[in-house]
């Protein structure tokens, strides 16, 4: 977020001085992330709207996930007009309503029509046609959505 923030406007003395000190230290570790966050929160300081976009944030560790939502949680409490857009599976939302309790949820859920979709697109695109017959991708197209609809 911190690259993307300072490609839009240059990057900040702040910045700068920040990571030449990381490299200078031990190995040149580079910034850590309490280091990162305190130059983020100084950057978004002086932005009046600012929009955050995650996509599959399930798909983090759990102890990464936790430390980027905090993280969020606090450029929101700096910057009162950042919006977060995070999307991720439904068994996170109990770490995300726990720093942001007056989140919005959207459940959304693929149909039948949809999973097919998909899988057509899939089998369509696949780089070795001739290793399925039609029964085989009739089979998957038939049995795959019924799995998941009984999750």
């Amino acid at each position: 977020m911190l690259k993307q923030l300072a490609s839009g406007g240059g990057i900040s003395n702040l910045t700068r001085e920040a990571f030449k000190k990381a490299k200078k230290e031990f190995g040149g570790r580079g910034l850590q992330l309490p280091d990162m966050l305190n130059i983020l929160k100084q950057t978004v300081a002086s932005l009046r709207r600012l929009f955050i976009c995650i996509d599959a944030l399930d798909e983090c560790t759990p102890k990464n996930r936790r430390e980027l939502i905090e993280s969020l949680r606090e450029i929101v409490r700096v910057l009162p007009g950042a919006r977060v857009f995070l999307t991720g599976r439904p068994h996170i939302d109990d770490e995300i309503v726990t720093c942001f309790s007056n989140a919005l949820r959207v459940p959304l859920s693929p149909t039948h029509g949809d999973i097919i979709s998909y899988l057509e697109r899939r089998l369509d695109s696949d780089t070795d046609p001739k290793a399925m017959d039609d029964e085989l991708r009739a089979d998957i197209i038939r049995i795959i959505p019924e799995k998941i609809s009984d999750m």
